[in-house]
């Protein structure tokens, strides 16, 4: 692995990290205090910060994953070359372009 992705590996977990305790410790919160599914999307609707968050959380998500995916088939498979790197190209976007999708539509709900 490169020094690059090696680098880029490593901050997007700390990001993703960060993410996912925010994230969950809101939807603990949400339950917690009896919140419907309604009632959350009613408050995340328009709710920039909320988009801004989860952009965040998806890109990481999108770098971070093919990245350690990438590795794990150079390493049980014989996949290399330029094949795997435009996979893992492909995959990124298609994380990229659900999980934007999906943020922004809670986001206009």
């Amino acid at each position: 692995m490169s020094a690059g992705l090696y680098l880029a590996q490593r901050v997007t977990a700390a990001v993703l990290g960060l993410a996912v305790l925010v994230h969950l410790a809101t939807v603990m919160i949400a339950v917690k205090g009896g919140l419907t599914a309604g009632e959350i999307l009613g408050r995340t609707a328009g709710n920039v910060g909320f988009l801004l968050f989860y952009a965040i959380f998806v890109v990481a998500a999108a770098v971070h994953a093919p990245i350690g995916l990438r590795s794990v088939l150079r390493e049980w498979t014989l996949w290399r070359g330029r094949s795997l790197d435009l996979a893992m190209l492909a995959f990124s976007a298609v994380i990229l372009t659900l999980g934007l999708r999906a943020a922004y539509a809670v986001f206009s709900a």
